[in-house]
């Protein structure tokens, strides 16, 4: 399937002053090109902030699980999952045998 220009969206693109070091852009250049320096350090902005999102995200959710609400895992997810798939083994040997 071939994607033209015109479907891709739209971002808006800002040009702004971000102060480094002067050995970081050698070690980005060396590995990306001084041509490529503004994606990369694009793309690692956007993975850092995926990043942060995620533990904020982990932050919030602290807590949220208690034992007490989820009596079936008393004796370990794995024991709970073998009477699950064992259940419907025999819900379909039930619903195969008619």
């Amino acid at each position: 399937m071939l994607i033209s220009q015109w479907d891709l969206p739209v971002v808006k693109i800002k040009r702004t002053h971000v102060i480094i070091s002067d050995q970081l852009v050698r070690e980005i250049d060396s590995v990306v090109g001084s041509r490529q320096r503004s994606k990369f350090l694009s793309q690692a902005a956007e993975r850092e902030l995926m990043r942060l999102r995620q533990l904020k995200a982990l932050d919030a959710a602290s807590g949220s699980w208690k034992d007490a609400d989820h009596p079936e895992l008393k004796q370990g997810s794995v024991k709970w999952v073998k009477k699950l798939r064992q259940e419907q083994e025999r819900h379909l040997e039930k619903a195969l045998a008619k």
